[in-house]
């Protein structure tokens, strides 16, 4: 189908912009390797590549492949205007120190990288450093991308308690608190941005999985504090791809898995309050209404 015929059967909204976009950003993380990745991945780009702005690689396993494959991976999304970011590619293998870390990221423009993306929480470095990070990979000429996890108790199993094998331990009710402050992973994420960092990625599971329900209170602050087009959220399915679309228009920029591609454009195209039952059926939305 082309272009053109999809955008007329679903009402494509006029505000929806041809790539590159500066918001209303679709990224997909790679397919987990396989021999059949890369024919994989030309099928994702030949039939939704006008609704994929980026690439992630996010599997462990591409840290393990011969350079010359993860080039041919970013020479491939390149033909198609599709930029590509690290992800947590080499993320177990990040230099600690400015000076590796400087090497770390020439590595990355050879390849054809041209955005790393810094995790917060895996990396574990002081605040300092980290923003010394972000300005090495924007002196290099590349985009920087710090990454930051609202963090929730994360199980109802007890852990750490002496017990004799088979007892069993009631579990304790789900908590919905913060592990951590909020206001201070914002605070960091406008110390990056005054670096000059040109996106923060935020992974959007702990407000939507751990806790009983979609903490819209916490979306809004986070997007208040740092505006919505320095903002992206990693979507874990696709009623909450819907959620973020809904509650702040198509211009919310999201990563999601390439198998929503089409979902989540037809409903970025469509105007406000559509019934949009036909691309996720009847109860999908239900638990977030």
């Amino acid at each position: 189908m082309s272009a053109s015929l999809w955008k007329k059967m679903y009402a494509f909204n006029e505000d929806r912009l041809d790539k590159p976009r500066r918001f209303g950003v679709t990224e997909i993380p790679i397919p987990n390797f396989s021999p059949f990745s890369h024919n994989l991945l030309q099928d994702i780009f030949e039939s939704r590549g006008e609704y994929v702005d980026g690439l992630k690689l996010s599997g462990d396993s591409y840290s393990l492949m011969p350079k010359a494959t993860i080039k041919q991976v970013i020479d491939l999304a390149h033909q198609h205007g599709v930029y590509v970011s690290t992800g947590v590619w080499d993320e177990h293998v990040i230099p600690k120190t400015p000076n590796d870390f400087k090497e770390y990221v020439e590595e990355c423009k050879q390849l054809g990288f041209d955005t790393i993306e810094l995790n917060a929480g895996s990396l574990g470095i002081p605040e300092e450093t980290f923003l010394r990070f972000v300005r090495l990979v924007k002196s290099a000429g590349l985009k920087a991308r710090p990454h930051f996890q609202v963090r929730f108790n994360e199980s109802d199993i007890p852990k750490g308690r002496d017990r004799a094998y088979g007892a069993y331990i009631p579990p304790k009710p789900r908590s919905s608190e913060f592990v951590e402050d909020v206001d201070l992973l914002i605070r960091k994420a406008e110390r990056c941005l005054k670096e000059d960092a040109d996106m923060i990625m935020i992974d959007a599971l702990g407000v939507s999985q751990h806790a009983d329900k979609m903490r819209g209170d916490i979306v809004a602050k986070i997007i208040g504090r740092l505006g919505l087009e320095k903002t992206m959220f990693e979507a874990s399915n696709q009623r909450i791809s819907e959620w973020f679309i809904r509650q702040y228009s198509p211009k919310v920029n999201l990563c999601i898995d390439h198998s929503h591609v089409l979902d989540v454009e037809c409903i970025r195209g469509r105007n406000s309050g559509s019934n949009h039952a036909f691309v996720f059926g009847l109860s999908s939305f239900s638990v977030l209404k």
